[in-house]
């Protein structure tokens, strides 16, 4: 079982509820252009991920290429919260800095309602 996602809108932020596990760069890529697929059908700027039943088994190169991936094709504008399992909070956390030095506006927490506190704030 690879990425299982949903999605839900509300107001200007997509909810996107993730599982299973990122078997591979390919995954992550596809789970990234789902997402970003879903905001710009629904014309979100927020994105909240809640990833805690998401199990990260990328390495560290495949990590950083998926940051690089998503810099590359995610506007600048957006802003992303990615909640993930405690126990995933370093890969998550290194994801976060490859993708900030490119550019982009995420951040990553174990706490949903730290993570909805943060997208509010303008």
């Amino acid at each position: 079982m690879s990425i299982q996602f949903t999605t839900r809108v509300d107001g200007s932020t997509l909810f996107v509820c993730a599982s299973g596990f990122d078997d591979s760069l390919v995954d992550v890529k596809n789970y990234g252009m789902g997402v970003l697929t879903a905001c710009l059908e629904n014309n979100v700027s927020n994105v909240l991920c809640d990833e805690t039943d998401l199990e990260y088994r990328l390495g560290t190169f495949d990590t950083y290429y998926a940051g690089e991936f998503l810099a590359e094709h995610v506007p600048k504008l957006s802003r992303a919260a990615i909640v993930c399992h405690p126990a995933h909070l370093d890969s998550a956390s290194f994801f976060e800095n490859v993708v900030v030095n490119r550019g982009l506006t995420l951040r990553v927490f174990t706490d949903i309602d730290t993570a909805k506190c943060w997208l509010s704030v303008p």
